[in-house]
């Protein structure tokens, strides 16, 4: 494993936690919360109505996804191929609730779930907005609506450089009354068409607890 390009796709993608919060007040006013307390209307005249295109394919999970692993903070769950990915809880991460790694790849991923209930239109921009501080050439290179063992998600793909390096980050986003959850994969874009199975195998394997 090159440790090095680990922990700078590690660090970028730490940045997709969502550090500000989209609120409503009691007069109707959109306001952005910040995790330092401090708050600020919402330019609504920046706002732009954007459509998302919609993917009529309807993705279910891989016969081999047969380890179902449950998110603690959510009502997601997601069901893995054991052979192909390993995970571990990330306990002191305040970040992640878990990460994986597709053994002997520069493949990884991550579970970032979140208690709020967010609409997975505004998950998608606070992700992208972060990202960019990360990678200020952060673009999104495709965004659309997918249903996944008939839940209704985001699929969005990301692609920046940082130190250099140019990586591409893969994702569904999802948000219900229990919570929010960004369920992604990342790795050098380069090695994305390697990969792109088990990038696949994985994120097809997301669902909701029953």
């Amino acid at each position: 494993m090159n440790k090095i390009f680990y922990l700078i796709l590690l660090l970028a993608a730490s940045s997709l936690s969502y550090g500000a919060i989209t609120a409503i007040t009691e007069n109707g006013d959109t306001v952005i919360l910040k995790e330092d307390g401090s708050w600020h209307y919402k330019d609504t005249n920046t706002v732009i109505n954007e459509t998302i295109e919609k993917n009529k394919t309807r993705f279910t999970k891989g016969e081999k996804s047969s380890f179902n692993l449950k998110s603690k903070i959510t009502g997601a769950s997601f069901w893995i191929n054991p052979k192909e990915w390993s995970f571990k809880r990330d306990e002191s991460n305040e970040t992640s609730e878990y990460s994986l790694k597709a053994p002997d790849t520069d493949l990884y991923g991550m579970v970032i779930s979140e208690g709020l209930e967010v609409k997975p239109e505004e998950l998608v921009k606070l992700a992208f907005e972060n990202a960019k501080n990360v990678a200020a050439d952060m673009r999104i290179v495709k965004k659309e609506y997918r249903y996944v063992n008939g839940i209704k998600v985001i699929h969005m793909i990301m692609r920046g450089t940082i130190q250099s390096i140019d990586f591409t980050y893969i994702g569904y986003y999802h948000s219900n009354k229990s919570g929010s959850t960004q369920f992604i994969t990342y790795t050098g874009t380069n090695l994305v068409p390697k990969y792109k199975d088990k990038i696949y195998s994985l994120l097809n394997g997301f669902d909701l607890q029953k």
